[in-house]
Formats: C-alpha cells, sequence, structure tokens
C-alpha cells in the first residue's frame, strides 16, 4: 500500500508551567490524531524543555553572569532525559494512536544538553533520535554538538523517515546524507517562522525528490505570555507557526498554518517519489560520484576513551 496520511502538529512549548504542561498539550491531542487517520505526526523543534527565545543567559563576550547560571540551571532541569518518563508517555501515545511520531526535545546529559529529535514507533516505543549536529549562533551556549552517530533513518508504516533540525536544513552536505539514505517522508522540526523557510521546505522536497513535513512551533505574544522579551514587541507573537506537507515536485500539499496551534495533515502517496525520480535523483542518475563523493563519519565521538589492558603472567 503505498498510500498514507502524515501530519504536522504545530503547538508550542509551555513556558511558564514548563515541560509537563507541554506534554499535557500533547496528549491534548490524542483524539485529534486518531481521527485524522495519521501514520506519522511531526512535532517541532525544542518542544519538550523548549526554546529560550531571547534569552542571553547572562552571557557577554568575555565574562557571565551569576544569574546566568541560575538561568541555565532552570534551563537544564526543564530537560527531559531519553529515554525517561516523558518518553515513556510518548511511546504510549503513539501506541494509541498507531502514529509513529518525530518529536523535538531538549535532552538531559550529564555532560551537555541536545536539541534533539526522538522517534516513536506505535509497536517498539523509543525507535531512535538525531540531535542537532551544529546548533545555530548563540544557541551553542547551551546546547552541545551532536555527532554522525545519531543520524537515523526509520522504516514506519508511512515510509522511511529521517530528520534534520532546523537550520540543519540549511547544510547541503547533510541533505545529500538523507537523501542517499533513502529517505521518503523528510521532517524537519523547527522554530523558524520566516518566509524564507517555506522557500527551503519546497527546494527541500524538489531536490530530494520526497515528502518533506516541517512542525513549526506556536508561541503568541509575550504580553498574551505575561513575559517580557528583550528587543521584541510585546505584541507581536515570538513564533507565528508555518507548518507544511510539500510533495516530491515541490507542490504544497497542506498548509502552511499560521497564527494558531493545530494539526496540518495530508494523504502521501510514496509512488510519486519513484515518478519524481524519473528525471532526476540527486543520489542516483543524476549524480556525478566519479567527480563528486561524501564521506560521512556515523561513529559516536567520546571525549574519553578507555584503554584496559589485561595482563598476562607467564609460567
Amino acid at each position: 500500500m503505498s498510500k498514507h496520511i502524515v501530519a504536522a502538529l504545530q503547538i508550542g512549548s509551555d513556558l511558564i508551567e514548563g515541560k509537563a504542561k507541554t506534554l499535557e498539550k500533547i496528549m491534548s491531542y490524542e483524539q485529534a490524531i486518531i481521527d485524522s487517520k495519521a501514520e506519522l505526526v511531526v512535532m517541532p523543534e525544542a518542544l519538550l524543555g523548549g526554546y529560550p527565545k531571547g534569552e542571553i543567559f547572562g552571557a557577554y563576550l568575555g565574562y557571565r553572569l551569576p544569574e546566568g547560571r541560575a538561568d541555565f540551571a532552570a534551563y537544564y532541569e526543564n530537560a527531559i532525559d531519553v529515554p525517561g518518563p516523558e518518553c515513556e508517555e510518548l511511546a504510549a501515545l503513539s501506541a494509541r494512536t498507531g502514529a509513529s511520531l518525530v518529536v523535538g526535545c531538549i535532552e538531559k546529559t550529564p555532560h551537555a544538553l541536545y536539541c534533539s529529535a526522538l522517534f516513536f514507533d506505535p509497536e517498539s516505543g523509543l525507535a531512535a533520535k538525531h540531535r542537532k549536529l551544529l546548533p545555530t549562533a548563540s544557541e551553542r551556549l547551551v546546547w552541545g554538538m551532536g555527532d554522525g552517530s545519531t543520524l537515523p533513518v526509520v522504516q514506519t508504516k508511512a515510509g522511511k523517515v529521517g530528520a534534520c533540525i532546523c537550520w540543519e536544513n540549511h547544510m547541503p552536505l547533510l541533505r545529500s546524507y538523507m537523501y542517499a539514505k533513502g529517505v521518503e517522508v523528510y521532517c524537519a522540526p523547527t522554530v523558524d517562522c520566516r518566509d524564507q523557510w517555506q522557500h527551503s521546505m519546497k527546494h527541500i522536497a524538489h531536490e530530494g525528490r520526497c515528502f518533506v513535513v516541517t512542525a513549526v512551533q506556536y508561541l503568541p505574544s509575550p504580553e498574551a505570555l505575561g513575559k517580557t522579551v528583550p528587543h521584541w514587541k510585546d505584541d507581536e507573537e515570538l513564533m507565528r507557526g508555518g507548518s507544511v506537507i510539500v510533495d516530491p515536485m515541490g507542490q504544497v500539499l497542506a498548509g502552511p498554518l499560521y497564527h494558531k496551534e493545530g494539526l496540518v495533515s495530508a494523504e502521501i502517496d510514496l509512488e510519486d517519489i519513484v515518478k519524481a525520480k524519473y528525471d532526476m535523483d540527486v543520489s542516483g542518475h543524476y549524480a556525478r560520484p566519479d567527480v563528486f563523493s561524501l564521506h560521512v563519519d556515523t561513529r559516536p565521538k567520546k571525549t574519553v576513551v578507555e584503554t584496559v589492558v589485561t595482563e598476562v603472567i607467564s609460567k
């Protein structure tokens, strides 16, 4: 069966009450997911844990303020363990709805926070994760960098699914790797709500000859949230959304959704990928491996590698 329904869930983190309330918000869409008959639901970047838009964490070039350390400690506390209780709740949601989930989160480890995308399967639960390779600009202050060991393409009922987070989608070599791994539904969790993002999503679908599902956070204005964001208008939405689903020829199937939360869904036909690759396959007949090649290192990178020497005693 080549036809499937995929969806993007456009919601925002609860910046006031944190991850528990955000998880409640995700769960509140259970019936909507069931009603949509979606086999895959993509959720935005940093949804669980939050995207700290406008925060500076007390950092100035050459020094950091004590209050910034306190802000980071609070942000760290609001991140999630992977695996952990939030993952168990999301796995249960996947099982109840029958939909595979791709969920953006802030992943907590003893050594760093990571902006990650988690993959959930209705039968096996937490199936894989991807850590953002390169946090953008000042995101590097609070997020660590992922490595090549978390670049999965996961088989789901809706097809082969991979994820690139926010501005990773502007990394041509990463996109090339995803295409080469045979991604059929390319997921793009993000907080980027600019007009340019829509152009990028259409281009990636057309370039990779794949379906693209991007889920964007929606957050109301600072005024509505009862908070202040430096250098931001009090009555301007922090994130306006823009979740959209695009086909392998770059045509929009559903969305973009702006200025509110909601579930965006569309029927896709995986046979359209074959039709689209008739005249262009950038990993196949439209490639020039005699001129260009890409080396990808998928080994985990560890700061400390312990070598155990076993002493041999001669008799």
